[in-house]
């Protein structure tokens, strides 16, 4: 059954040049220190595995994984498709598609799929999710890399110092509700910068959203950064990082369909605040 497409904000594709500068063909350095290595430790693949990896972006997850998985990028943005079919290793593909919409692949039985820093920015997740169980074997495997719900909220969260106690803290000033925030990509631009959105969920809806799509969640980690600071600061900042988590790893693994109701309701989804 087709779905009538989503009035969404979602595609990168307005900002795909600014992006591609910011990612390159290696990521940037929290792709290569820390999202990066942790995905593919937690995917695990072996020979025979493949991977279907939704909102692929410019395909700096596909250019690490070995050349003898069967791999599966998709995006909304033409552009950013463009660049990753130009730098894939022969036999990786990549299709230009809404997630959120029935994709155009046959392939029902991929082993592992995986949602990398993007389902924070796509305005209708669940519909994502769906099309993960669409294309997963039974027991497959979904991973989900997000930015940490709790500590990186765009606008509603923010570092502080306690100068009495010589500590950094982490300051959150809205968590449960969810959000549409704006983000402006080149913000000394002003009013003429292009405009990505976040979608803010707690935890809680993300294990829901799950349990609603067919997955049971088996490995929730929480990943920091591994920056060093210099100064007069850095016992402090050095701290608040090991603290404070910037990421947030999810392993799922396919036990079942995504609950009817699941299916086409995005009426539940986060309004703009």
């Amino acid at each position: 059954m087709n779905r009538p497409p989503l009035q969404h904000k979602t595609s990168w594709q307005p900002v795909s040049s600014w992006y591609n500068k910011a990612v390159g063909e290696s990521g940037h350095y929290f792709h290569q220190h820390v999202v990066i290595p942790t995905t593919l430790r937690l995917l695990d693949l072996h020979p025979h595995d493949s991977l279907l990896d939704l909102a692929c972006g410019q395909g700096v997850l596909e250019r690490h994984i070995p050349k003898d998985i069967e791999y599966v990028g998709v995006d909304v943005a033409p552009s950013l498709v463009k660049f990753a079919q130009e730098h894939a290793e022969p036999g990786h593909r990549f299709i230009t598609g809404d997630i959120t919409q029935p994709l155009p692949i046959q392939k029902r039985d991929f082993t592992h799929a995986v949602v990398l820093l993007a389902l924070q920015n796509i305005e209708h997740p669940h519909l994502a999710l769906t099309q993960a169980t669409d294309h997963l074997r039974q027991n497959g495997k979904l991973l989900l890399i997000i930015n940490h719900p709790c500590f990186r909220i765009p606008r509603q969260s923010s570092w502080g110092i306690d100068e009495r106690n010589k500590t950094q803290y982490r300051r959150v000033d809205r968590y449960l509700s969810p959000l549409s925030i704006p983000i402006a990509a080149t913000p000394s631009k002003g009013q003429r910068s292009a405009v990505t959105w976040s979608y803010h969920l707690p935890i809680s809806a993300y294990a829901e959203l799950l349990r609603k799509a067919g997955f049971v969640i088996e490995i929730i980690e929480e990943l920091g950064s591994d920056k060093v600071s210099v100064g007069t600061a850095a016992k402090m900042e050095n701290r608040s990082c090991a603290e404070f988590p910037m990421f947030m790893a999810i392993v799922a693994r396919k036990i079942g369909p995504p609950h009817p109701e699941h299916l086409y309701n995005a009426s539940a989804m986060p309004v703009s605040r």
